[in-house]
């Protein structure tokens, strides 16, 4: 049984599959593992320290994925580095197959079994392989300090003989994990901080972080939140309530972060051009739904945008920007799920393709693509 655990091709992903620790229990688990040279540079893992873990660093991506039955990526491999996976080959990593049909048909047709972490079920037993807990943590901890860095003025009061410097008023859009640990961040850093969610249970959890809940509590309101626990679109005539509340709320921010996502939508624009222009000169937007088209008008993907004195800052990949700790994470979420894919009397792959973890995230399995959401519509 082998596991390749290859080097990112995207300029912007610094994270990787698996980390020594991990190398470690794969080899535990009777696994030979496979190390492209390079892999975790990014992540300050050098090729040693793989090597000192028992991997075997192979020069290329080819030799890496020649007759690994499992193969470990962050990313979605293009099309091209599909080539010399061995039929039945085992995929795992972030897919993001919402809407790419052509990618996903290049998977079927490279015969490869692909996983896509992000649709792991958000059920007790699954939660140690949250990939999209694990790193939206980190990116809304990341986001806050990306904040007081753009921000250029103190985040905490301060009592000085000189004066009293006024708290950082820190507004968080979205109060899901990324936004959780935004408020907690934030709030330990000594802001005054408010947050909205349109997910009744989210009020609770942004009080109980010491956070000012604002929010329109309607009847819409109060059925915003699918069974698994996402927010769920809500009416026009609710975000025009909603985007009132919240423009005369921004106005008065020195620092707004967004984090809404909405799984297979595009993000959804909460601030706009004429909110932004409300705000202080000096203040900060930190959009973390840039890659999904972002909540705020104005953010330009990996940019930062300098609008009448206001900053909006769009960074890709923001746990990426905490690439050590990122990939512990995610090598540790991507172990806890192989580890189920494993016989370990036999020491080799026995997938249970009726298990639930299974059906819910497999893309593609013997040359089609096999997941209910994404059929080919022609």
């Amino acid at each position: 049984m082998r596991v390749a655990v290859l080097s990112e091709t995207d300029k912007v992903e610094t994270r990787v599959a698996a980390t020594p620790e991990t190398v470690k229990k794969y080899i535990a688990l009777g696994a030979d593992a496979v190390v492209q040279s390079g892999a975790g540079q990014g992540a300050g893992i050098s090729d040693a320290d793989y090597e000192a873990a028992g991997a075997v660093i192979a020069p290329t991506a080819t030799d890496a994925v020649k007759d690994a039955d499992i193969v470990l990526k962050v990313r979605r491999p293009a099309k091209t580095e599909l080539l010399g996976y061995k039929p039945g080959a085992i995929l795992i990593g972030i897919m993001d197959p919402y809407g790419q049909d052509a990618a996903l048909k290049a998977l079927a047709a490279a015969k490869v079994s692909a996983f896509s972490m992000e649709l792991m079920p958000r059920i007790t037993r699954a939660q140690v392989m949250d990939v999209l807990s694990s790193q939206a943590n980190l990116a809304g901890y990341r986001a806050v300090i990306d904040a007081t860095g753009e921000y250029g003025r103190a985040m905490p009061m301060m009592m000085t003989a000189a004066g009293t410097v006024p708290a950082a008023r820190v507004f968080i859009m979205g109060a899901g994990v990324a936004g959780l640990q935004a408020i907690a961040t934030a709030r330990r850093l000594g802001a005054v901080v408010t947050a909205t969610d349109v997910r009744p249970a989210a009020k609770e959890q942004v009080e109980s972080l010491g956070a000012k809940f604002v929010a329109v509590e309607d009847e819409e309101f109060k059925q915003a939140e699918t069974a698994g626990g996402y927010a769920k679109e809500m009416s026009a005539e609710y975000q025009a309530k909603q985007a009132a509340l919240v423009a005369a709320h921004i106005a008065k921010q020195d620092i707004v972060i967004t984090t809404a996502l909405i799984p297979g939508r595009p993000a959804p624009k909460l601030v706009s051009r004429a909110m932004v222009e409300s705000m202080k000169p000096g203040s900060v937007v930190i959009d973390l739904a840039v890659e999904r088209g972002g909540n705020c008008e104005i953010a330009v993907p990996g940019q930062v945008v300098d609008h009448h004195g206001v900053k909006i800052v769009g960074h890709l990949n923001v746990p990426g920007r905490l690439a050590a700790s990122a990939s512990a994470l995610y090598a540790r979420n991507l172990y806890a799920f192989v580890e189920t894919l494993i016989d370990r009397e036999t020491k080799s792959v026995a997938v249970k393709w009726d298990d639930e973890l299974v059906r819910a995230t497999c893309l593609t399995r013997d040359g089609a693509i096999v997941h209910t959401a994404f059929q080919p519509t022609a």
